[in-house]
């Protein structure tokens, strides 16, 4: 299974639905970095993905975006493909 690297502050309630839905796709660890306690992780993010809100979710290399674009990622089927690519 590909590492999952995600974004998130302490009261995001879509980083608490993100990480539900891995859960359920069988994801067992989340490496889970908080920009409210790292500030300078909030630039790192934004210089990573363009983005300013969280979560903002890796799979491996692949920037899935947020909580939205993973659960959409979910409904077309590719979530559970891209989590297995090795």
């Amino acid at each position: 299974m590909q590492a999952v690297r995600m974004y998130t502050t302490a009261v995001c309630p879509y980083c608490v639905r993100a990480k539900q839905l891995l859960k359920a796709r069988g994801v067992e660890q989340i490496e889970e970095i908080r920009i409210d306690t790292q500030p300078a992780e909030r630039a790192r993010m934004m210089e990573l993905t363009g983005r300013r809100t969280v979560p903002q979710i890796f799979i491996g290399s692949t920037h899935v975006g947020g909580c939205d674009d993973l659960m959409a990622l979910d409904a077309r089927g590719e979530l559970a493909a891209l989590l297995g690519a090795a």
